[in-house]
C-alpha cells in the first residue's frame, strides 16, 4: 500500500521548511540602532552575545518562558545591549517589534502549493513548531499562511512542550482529532534530532528537508532518513506511489 493513501493527516515544521530568515540578525540591530540615532553595533559581537544569551535562556526558561515570565521579558535578556536603560528599551522595542511582523522573514515559493495541495487531497494539515505565540497569531498571518492553508498549530510557546519531546507531537495528534493513529502521520521537517527522530519515536512517518545543501544531510541519508530537497519534491514521491507503508 503506497503512504499516501493511508495518510490522513500531515504536520510541517515551520521555520527552515515554510518560511527562512532574510539577511543578519546584526542587520535588524543596526537599522534599530539607527532608528534611534546610534551608529551600528558590531555584527559579531551581536551575533555571539544573542547566541550565547539565547542558549542560556533556553536552557533556564524553555518554551520562551512558557507560564514563568512574559514573552517580551525573555526575548529582552537575550537582546544583549551595552547601552544604558533608557536607550536599551528604545532600542529592544524597535527590534522586538521588527521580529514579531513579516519582515525579517521570506515565505519558501513551494509551500502555499504544497499546503494547499495537501488539504485538497483530504489531508488534515498541522503545524509542529518551536516557536513563540506571535508566529500563530501575527507572523504567519502577515506572511500569508494563514489558518486555512493550515488546520492547526502547535507552537512551544503556547503549549509549554517542544522539540525534540515527543510529547508536542502526541499533542499534534490530538489537535488533528478524528481518532488519527500515529502511522496515519507524516511529519516533514529539517532537524534529525527534533523533527525525524522525535516524530518518528511515536510511531508517525517523517522525512527530512534539506534546502541549503548542509553538510549533515549525508549523516542522515546514511542514518536511513529520506531526505529531499524541497516540498516540490515531497509532493512529487508523494504522488509516485514510490513511498510504501
Amino acid at each position: 500500500m503506497s503512504l499516501l493513501s493511508k495518510l490522513r493527516c500531515i504536520t510541517v515544521d515551520v521555520t527552515g521548511t515554510l518560511i527562512a530568515y532574510k539577511g543578519e540578525l546584526g542587520d535588524y540591530y543596526c537599522m534599530a540602532a539607527k532608528a534611534v540615532g546610534l551608529p551600528c553595533p558590531d555584527y559579531t559581537r551581536v551575533h555571539e552575545g544573542f547566541k550565547i544569551a539565547y542558549t542560556d535562556m533556553a536552557q533556564k526558561y524553555p518554551c520562551f518562558g512558557f507560564s514563568k515570565m512574559p514573552n517580551i521579558a525573555w526575548w529582552k535578556t537575550c537582546a544583549g545591549y551595552d547601552y544604558d536603560e533608557e536607550t536599551f528599551e528604545k532600542v529592544f522595542r524597535r527590534i522586538y517589534s521588527t521580529f514579531g511582523s513579516a519582515a525579517p522573514y521570506s515565505v519558501f515559493q513551494d509551500s502555499r502549493p504544497f499546503l494547499r495541495w495537501a488539504r485538497e487531497k483530504g489531508l488534515i494539515v498541522g503545524l509542529v513548531s518551536n516557536a513563540e505565540y506571535r508566529y500563530q497569531e501575527v507572523i504567519l498571518p502577515a506572511l500569508g499562511l494563514n489558518k486555512g492553508e493550515w488546520d492547526f498549530g502547535v507552537f512551544s510557546g503556547m503549549e509549554g512542550i517542544e522539540k525534540p519531546d515527543p510529547r508536542i507531537y502526541r499533542l499534534a495528534l490530538e489537535r488533528a482529532g478524528n481518532n488519527i493513529a500515529p502511522e496515519e502521520v507524516l511529519h516533514i521537517g529539517d532537524s534529525m534530532r527534533k523533527d525525524y527522530i522525535s516524530a518518528k519515536s511515536i510511531g508517525m512517518h517523517a522525512l527530512l528537508l534539506d534546502r541549503f545543501e548542509t553538510e549533515a544531510a549525508k549523516d542522515w541519508r546514511e542514518a536511513g532518513a529520506v531526505v529531499l530537497p524541497d516540498l516540490v519534491a515531497v509532493q512529487q514521491l508523494l504522488e509516485s506511489d514510490k513511498l510504501k507503508c
